[in-house]
């Protein structure tokens, strides 16, 4: 293959007439990559990006991967010279060429992104995939790569200094994961202005925040005129103005304590349009913990800016035409849009993440700004790797953190007399409330009644006659079964309605849109009772007013979440009532367990006489935080690098990848045949019976994903070998006998025997 006429492949595709258009020259990829990267790099490690990108793709040039590819793509067969096509690795040799140009550890960090580049960074010490490994088996491959003609300045480039975000054991983890977002995103974006030019045109069309923040002052002009002067809505227009002064200040770390009912929402897009103004920045991040609030969200902001203006990413994304097209699709491979509204799993898992497809948006991280919606419910287990990715994004990436919630949660650092670290965690967090404290008493619409822990628990048949009497309440409890037990014994189908995760989210939904409908017209004089059973789901951003909530003990932040569906609007002449009860079944065993256990020890001690004052919410995370490891999986000290003679540079990043999931499924997927309004039958029938013909079809899965609901595995196979579910196209089916319109899925152990009312 050599000689003067010799061309090296990196890319063929055909052209639109059916026949090969022109190579991708690889030297034009290699360079072209590290001139994309170095442009991702600019505030990150511009000439680090730029070698990386230079020499991701050296392997290619040896003989195995050139004849491969000729053979694949049928672009001069003739000067292939092996007999099959098995494919032929081509990471390892850039890697290698890295670690041979620099001194020992420098090297490495190339090493690491190169050698990672297809599938993921690699942990240092393992198995076959590690870098370790790669290093030594893979000398062959360099050896062939230099056998050809490669061109001299390819091969060339001096060592970069280190940033300061890459100098210390704890910081260079995610700067190598930063730039490692550089290098896979400029290499996919090359390879596609190759492969798929139209898409490259379609990613050059978006708006900026410049044009959404016209769009959110008009939309706000808008609302304020509309709105009915009060002194609810004259606090939020307070909450507004504070966060808009706040807008100035210097990028970092900042909170924002507002009660529910309170404008949180509206507001801290407006300290964000506001900061992103005075600070330059370049897009909004808005993350939030559910999946179940998520939609609601962005349709809040899409009704202040536009269809056009936000993008979602999340798992259960439904394929509606409005909500998703081709630049949508390409912006959620790479977060390049101004606005994005995700989940705390899609961003911490990404900032975390080891694979090209979830790291290849980080580098649009920088200079961002991220709200972190009801930051009380990231897990406790993750604290530490959390704040401390979110302490290096705020000093060595631009960031500006928002924790935006009613119930703060203790996330700062704690240090002793000595200025010895307790508790690792955010430094120098700016409150933009002023008083809090004040701010809660003034939005204060309900009273909580919280019970003696020594008095006596209620049982379910007690607490049923006790809602019975009530013709509007909602009662919150800790799991599906007691939910459908509860609302059994109430009776009365029509005006009892019942909310658990044993539903899909769209029956949920659909539950959800006639308890808001049934609440408007209780205020049109329909005296029909309303009595609503449901699990903790409700809690999490469902805007639903009632006028009396009971909620069985849980945790402090549970209880406020709760309080915050009670009197929301502030139309009652008296508080809203808020009773929390304890039943004679504690929570389940774990966190929530946990969570009630501190808060009836707090009671014990009286020491929660205000119980939604931002004061009780601090004593009762600093008791949570102190019980159990806020790095229960060990992941920080795998992701700080360590240095021997025969480890340059030992970190662990797929290991680390594995151990951060903020949620444990520890269940399985099982597509349930609910049945919508004036629907004879489920469409899943028809949609899985289309993914058995074609299980390409993307867009089948994302609307499945409203059908789901999640089970243990134990009982997927115990219900599977008893012929609930059947398994098809890959996926676990519920038969539709046993999935009941009211309850959800009914499975025979949930059944319920009919029973006398008990009122």
């Amino acid at each position: 293959m050599k000689g003067a006429e010799t061309i090296y492949l990196a890319h063929v595709k055909q052209n639109h007439a059916g026949g090969l258009a022109e190579p991708h020259e690889l030297s034009e990829h290699l360079r072209a990559t590290a001139w994309l990267a170095r442009k991702y790099a600019a505030d990150i490690g511009e000439d680090w990006a730029f070698l990386s990108g230079q020499w991701h793709d050296l392997g290619k040039y040896r003989t195995k991967f050139q004849d491969y590819i000729r053979l694949q793509s049928g672009y001069e067969p003739e000067n292939a010279h092996i007999e099959n096509g098995s494919r032929a690795p081509h990471s390892t040799a850039g890697a290698i060429h890295a670690v041979s140009q620099f001194r020992p550890g420098l090297g490495h960090i190339l090493a690491f992104l190169i050698a990672g580049h297809h599938a993921g960074l690699p942990d240092w010490f393992g198995g076959r995939g590690s870098l370790q490994f790669r290093l030594k088996d893979g000398e062959a491959e360099y050896k062939q790569a230099l056998e050809a003609e490669i061109p001299p300045e390819i091969l060339c480039g001096e060592s970069p200094d280190l940033p300061d975000s890459g100098r210390s054991p704890e910081n260079i983890a995610l700067w190598i994961r930063m730039l490692f977002s550089c290098l896979v995103d400029a290499d996919f974006l090359d390879t596609e202005r190759y492969m798929q030019p139209d898409k490259s045109v379609q990613r050059a069309k978006r708006l900026t925040l410049q044009e959404l923040g016209q769009r959110f002052k008009s939309g706000m002009m808008a609302l304020r005129a509309a709105s009915q002067p009060c002194a609810l809505n004259q606090l939020r227009d307070s909450i507004y103005q504070s966060c808009l002064q706040a807008a100035n200040w210097s990028s970092g770390l900042f909170s924002l304590t507002v009660p529910t009912g309170g404008g949180k929402t509206l507001s801290s897009l407006a300290f964000a349009l506001e900061h992103a103004k005075h600070h330059n920045k370049r897009r909004i991040i808005y993350a939030i913990p559910f999946t179940s609030i998520i939609e609601q969200n962005a349709d809040v902001f899409r009704e202040f800016l536009g269809q056009d203006a936000v993008l979602e990413h999340h798992s259960c994304l439904d394929a509606a035409p409005e909500k998703e097209n081709l630049r949508s699709r390409l912006a959620a491979e790479n977060w390049d849009s101004p606005l994005i509204v995700t989940t705390n799993v899609q961003l911490f898992e990404s900032l975390h993440a080891s694979r090209t497809s979830r790291c290849r948006k980080l580098h649009n991280l920088v200079n961002s700004i991220i709200i972190l919606d009801e930051a009380q419910q990231l897990p406790r287990d993750f604290h530490v790797p959390v704040t401390q990715v979110m302490q290096q994004m705020a000093d060595h990436y631009g960031v500006t953190w928002v924790l935006c919630t009613a119930t703060q949660p203790v996330l700062t650092e704690t240090v002793n007399t000595f200025g010895q670290t307790l508790l690792p965690g955010l430094k120098d967090v700016r409150e933009i409330i002023d008083h809090p404290s004040e701010l809660a008493r003034q939005l204060k619409r309900v009273n909580v009644q919280m019970p003696d822990p020594k008095a006596p628990k209620i049982s379910w048949e007690a607490l049923a006659r006790r809602l019975a009497l009530l013709d509007c309440v909602l009662a919150i409890v800790n799991t599906r079964k007691q939910a459908r037990q509860l609302a059994a014994l109430l009776g009365d189908e029509e005006n009892v309605l019942h909310l658990s995760a044993n539903m899909c989210a769209q029956h949920r939904s659909k539950v959800i849109a006639e308890i808001k409908k049934r609440l408007e017209s209780r205020t049109k004089q329909d005296n029909r009772p309303l009595r609503v059973i449901s699990t903790q789901l409700i809690e999490a951003g469902v805007d639903v007013d009632f006028p009396v909530v009971y909620r069985a003990m849980a945790g402090l932040d549970s209880i406020a979440q709760s309080a915050g569906r009670c009197n929301r609007e502030n139309r009652l002449p008296e508080p809203g009532e808020v009773i929390v009860f304890q039943p004679e079944e504690p929570a389940p065993p774990g966190f929530l367990r946990q969570g009630e256990d501190i808060t009836i020890e707090l009671l014990s001690t009286g020491k929660l006489n205000e119980p939604l004052a931002p004061e009780s919410f601090k004593a009762y995370f600093e008791l949570l935080n102190s019980r159990g490891s806020r790095d229960k999986h060990g992941i920080v000290p795998l992701l700080t690098a360590k240095s021997t003679h025969d480890a340059p540079l030992a970190i662990q990043f797929r290991e680390a990848a594995q151990k951060f999931r903020l949620i444990d499924n520890v269940g399985e997927s099982v597509i349930v045949p609910f049945r919508g309004e004036g629907q004879e039958d489920s469409p899943i029938d028809a949609w899985v019976s289309m993914l058995e013909q074609d299980a390409s079809q993307k867009w089948i899965y994302k609307k499945l994903q409203r059908y789901t609901i999640i089970i243990s595995e134990t009982q997927t196979q115990k219900y599977r070998q008893n012929g609930c579910i059947e398994s098809r196209a890959g996926l676990n089916v519920l038969l539709g006998s046993y999935y009941h319109q009211r309850w959800g899925a009914d499975w025979p152990e949930l059944s319920i025997a009919p029973a006398d009312c008990v009122f």
